[in-house]
């Protein structure tokens, strides 16, 4: 399996982390690009070094290298996850417009029908915020905002976090018990 994995400017950063760091304890192959934006916000949000996330990919390509095999389409990988996803990023993806390797990826994956996971972090939202996720739904993107559930009865930060990658995971049909799935 081949994942790939944005990081965009957006807070919650650690979901990219915890997702990278749980797909490498699965032995997947992944491509990371992290925005620039997203460097800053590493180091503002998290304990992590930008040298740190990136070395727990098995690829990392810069966001502005157009020519990066990860923008081809025969390229072939099974799903791109962008974690945290940035308005500004939903809103390039969700139009059209590839002008970095995240929103490419994004408009790549749509384009050849892979699975594409694009997890929002803003709120509240606005109409126009809304009207891109619902285009980007009909296009076949996934949307799993990082919306952390609490029926699992969660006693930190990190298993809050840890939901949102199990919730991936699942939609992946990748096994896990990063939480403990509803029961009745």
């Amino acid at each position: 399996m081949k994942v790939v994995v944005g990081i965009s400017g957006a807070s919650g950063v650690i979901y990219g982390i915890r997702l990278l760091e749980e797909l490498n304890k699965n032995n997947i192959e992944t491509h990371l690009i992290i925005s620039s934006i997203a460097k800053d916000i590493i180091e503002y949000e998290t304990n992590y070094s930008v040298e740190d996330v990136e070395k727990i990919a098995t690829y990392v390509h810069d966001e502005n290298d157009l020519n990066a095999i990860v923008n081809s389409g025969s390229f072939k990988f099974d799903t791109a996850v962008i974690i945290p996803c940035s308005m500004k990023t939903l809103s390039s993806i969700s139009n059209g417009y590839g002008d970095n390797v995240i929103t490419r990826v994004g408009d790549v994956t749509l384009k050849e029908r892979r699975q594409l996971i694009i997890v929002p972090r803003e709120t509240p939202l606005r109409t126009v915020h809304l009207e891109n996720m619902t285009k980007l739904s009909k296009e076949g993107a996934i949307i799993l905002p990082a919306m952390p559930g609490f029926y699992h009865k969660p006693e930190s930060i990190e298993e809050q976090v840890d939901f949102i990658i199990g919730k991936i995971f699942d939609i992946m049909d990748i096994n896990n018990n990063l939480f403990t799935k509803w029961k009745q």
